[in-house]
């Protein structure tokens, strides 16, 4: 039995369903209830119920794209912001096509501090000195050089990406490219500025109104109604 709706917005300690029913997520048991363990939202699927956190830190995987920052130049490698409770570390045969003297080649020739960088999680091992493991040798991954970075709650990033896709490939007409990493982070970047901050913007709409059903239309029509401002020259 379940004592909730779909999309229904819950709080820590609320009751979902009974434990004969199939329930999924930040979840526990209580006295033959499932109750949530996290402020977040309700989803049905076929097979039962998903509750969709709404609020939390990036936990990394292998495979995952990330969107990271430089934040120190080692002996053999980089350290990498990832919004990961646990550091993150690219090593040079991760990064480069090509070998390279590090006693005559200073790594701050390739990423320096401050640097952005798309990356993919090559591996998590909780073990070593820097548990997560970073590679650029995948397609569509590297140093970033332009275009504007925006941060949302990695939680989000479902919401952002849409079922297949449709909320990312909605806001890509616009026309520009648009990676979204699974800590968080949106690299964006348009031939136009402009276009970088109307996407931004839609980006942190998204995020703020990730339980408003009809989300998905909302923002269709305001693509569209930039797309024909811009046409007209109003933007």
């Amino acid at each position: 039995m379940y004592f909730v709706t779909p999309r229904q917005l819950i709080f820590p300690g609320d009751v979902i369903a009974t434990t004969d029913s199939k329930v999924e997520g930040p979840v526990y048991v209580d006295n033959g209830r499932y109750r949530s363990l996290v402020v977040g939202l309700v989803e049905f699927r076929e097979d039962g119920v998903v509750v969709v956190p709404l609020e939390g830190t990036y936990k990394p995987k292998k495979g995952d794209v990330v969107v990271g920052y430089v934040t120190d130049v080692l002996a053999t490698g980089w350290e990498i912001d990832v919004r990961s409770f646990m550091p993150a570390y690219l090593p040079v045969s991760e990064a480069l096509h090509r070998h390279v003297d590090l006693e005559t080649t200073p790594l701050t020739t390739f990423l320096n501090i401050g640097d952005v960088v798309i990356a993919k999680v090559k591996d998590v091992d909780l073990t070593d000195e820097y548990p997560i493991i970073l590679t650029l040798k995948e397609e569509r991954v590297g140093k970033v050089e332009s275009g504007t970075v925006v941060e949302i709650t990695p939680v989000k990033v479902p919401r952002l990406i849409g079922k297949r896709g449709s909320m990312l490939n909605t806001l890509m007409e616009v026309g520009c490219d648009i990676i979204v990493g699974q800590n968080g982070r949106v690299w964006i970047r348009c031939r136009d500025t402009r276009d970088e901050v109307f996407l931004a913007t839609l980006v942190r709409k998204i995020e703020a109104e990730s339980h408003v059903m009809g989300l998905t239309d909302r923002i269709r029509a305001e693509v569209e109604k930039y797309k024909t401002q811009r046409q007209q020259g109003a933007v």
